[in-house]
């Protein structure tokens, strides 16, 4: 389960890098895409630090309880 979380994690970055690419890719031709474009790549970077933090407490939380 880790490594599914894990995976997914790295699938924000990705998603993150490719519309960042396309951003600045379609900035003079059409600017309204690229806005799409921005809001969407921050919003992703904002889930792989979300999903960063989450997988971090519930590991943290199994490890306690596996200690008790």
């Amino acid at each position: 389960m880790r490594k599914l979380l894990r995976f997914f994690e790295i699938g924000y970055l990705i998603i993150a890098v490719v519309l960042a690419y396309e951003t600045f890719a379609s900035w003079n031709s059409n600017r309204e895409k690229a806005y799409i474009y921005l809001a969407f790549s921050i919003a992703a970077i904002f889930m792989y630090f979300f999903k960063k933090r989450f997988r971090k407490k519930a590991e943290t939380r199994n490890k306690i309880q596996k200690n008790q």
